[in-house]
């Protein structure tokens, strides 16, 4: 999908992070106090100043679900920024100036276990947590960022085949 050239200036610098378990499905947060029928998300976060995105996505997936670096294999980061604008209501609610946000997106492998995964490390953000098929997450997250989703679906696609005991994934 080519997206328009925005300028990355007006857009808040923030990683997304696909990771996908043994079975090839992916890890998808329920926002805690969200509003409305689409509150399913993968986690995403602010990279800070001077920070590399790959080393801001491993600190947010730590932060958001508990899962240190060691528990995942880096599979992917897209070659470009994705981006989204905030909806006119959201932008009067936020401070800054940003229009929206401009997301490399990283595919992770989660070698750990489920109870690995823990919601409460830090300031928790999800309330609730589930594997879901990547192709289902464009209609389970907020309108606005549906286009970055499916964007990621089809980029992400090939690491949704489940991991078999002795084989290596192709990537």
């Amino acid at each position: 999908m080519t997206q328009p050239k925005l300028d990355p200036q007006l857009y808040r610098a923030n990683v997304g992070l696909a990771m996908f378990s043994k079975a090839g499905h992916v890890f998808i947060g329920r926002r805690i106090n969200g509003r409305g029928p689409f509150q399913w998300q993968m986690p995403q976060g602010g990279v800070d100043p001077g920070e590399d995105p790959l080393t801001g996505a491993l600190r947010e997936l730590e932060e958001e679900i508990g899962v240190p670096a060691k528990l995942v294999d880096v599979l992917e980061e897209t070659s470009d920024w994705l981006y989204y604008d905030f909806p006119p209501d959201l932008k009067k609610r936020m401070p800054g100036p940003y229009l929206g946000q401009r997301q490399k997106w990283f595919a992770f492998r989660f070698k750990g276990s489920d109870s690995d995964v823990r919601l409460d490390r830090h300031t928790p953000e999800f309330d609730a947590w589930r594997w879901a098929r990547l192709d289902e997450t464009p209609d389970l997250i907020v309108p606005f960022k549906r286009p970055v989703y499916q964007d990621v679906a089809e980029r992400f696609a090939k690491w949704t085949d489940p991991v078999l005991p002795g084989r290596v994934p192709q990537g």
